[in-house]
């Protein structure tokens, strides 16, 4: 029996067009239209981790837009398009309570709210466990 290569959960390396070492999302574990779920962990060589192994504020942005992006690409794998890229253009609410340090799982969750002439706009939550640690909207521009 053949096994579905875009069964989830999915490596998100095969669904985005970022490479290391800028990716930072790891697998995407659920996907519905305009919303789904994706997993990642800190590591002491991400770009975004300090010396003292925090991850920077900037980086939640970039975690809650890089699995916008996987969940963008799984569906245009599975529509047999090629994979898309996308800018991130920013973000006008975005609150961080604190920042993952290295070693800690992260589960982001995304919600498309807008779609209009390429610009999507989506609420992410980033949480590790049950605590939300960063939540907000972002700004993407897809050419």
């Amino acid at each position: 029996m053949a096994i579905d290569p875009l069964q989830l959960p999915i490596q998100a390396d095969k669904l985005l067009p970022h490479r290391p070492p800028m990716i930072l999302v790891e697998q995407l574990i659920e996907c519905q239209p305009r919303q789904g779920k994706v997993t990642a962990v800190v590591r002491r060589n991400d770009l975004f981790v300090d010396d003292s192994g925090v991850m920077e504020p900037v980086a939640l942005i970039e975690l809650v837009a890089q699995s916008y992006a996987a969940i963008k690409g799984y569906d245009d794998l599975t529509h047999q398009r090629p994979v898309q890229k996308g800018f991130l253009v920013g973000s006008r609410t975005f609150k961080v309570n604190r920042c993952p340090r290295v070693g800690e799982p992260l589960g982001i969750e995304i919600v498309t709210t807008a779609e209009l002439d390429g610009f999507s706009v989506v609420d992410g939550t980033i949480c590790v466990g049950e605590e939300v640690i960063a939540q907000g909207s972002v700004k993407l521009w897809l050419p």
